[in-house]
């Protein structure tokens, strides 16, 4: 038994990761978190391949390796200034959101744990965009 059926189906996955960038997209509180996953391809974007790599990453269909041939979250996030706020934020919501639809208890605290693991290993300092287009002193 997996853990994407521990938590459901896919459409369980996916009604958590529409709700997640819902929320990322009209929350006043995750700014950051709109901006970072605003550039580049979009949020739209981001919540396709979000999906694709989360049910892959719960043992179901590895969608996100189908496509791009590979499962490295570091790989995927290498250009991406992700600061210990930004995973705590990220994080915070996350675990908002999974408990707001109902996932609770082992299999909830499980998942949570994996994504604070995954969070803290995705922090670096990748120079930030804004300070790239700032003009030297």
């Amino acid at each position: 038994m997996s853990a994407l059926d521990d938590f459901g189906t896919e459409d369980t996955l996916r009604d958590l990761v529409e709700t997640f960038y819902d929320l990322i997209e009209t929350l006043p509180e995750v700014p950051n978190l709109r901006r970072l996953h605003a550039r580049g391809h979009g949020v739209a974007h981001a919540r396709a391949e979000q999906f694709d790599f989360l049910s892959g990453f719960m043992g179901g269909r590895a969608y996100y390796k189908e496509k791009h041939g590979h499962m490295d979250v570091k790989q995927i996030h290498a250009h991406v200034p992700i600061r210990a706020a930004d995973a705590e934020n990220w994080l915070a919501r996350m675990r908002r959101d999974l408990a707001d639809e109902g996932h609770t208890g082992a299999h909830a605290d499980k998942l949570n744990a994996v994504f604070a693991r995954v969070a803290s290993v995705l922090i670096n300092e990748v120079p930030d965009w804004e300070d790239e287009r700032r003009e030297p002193l």
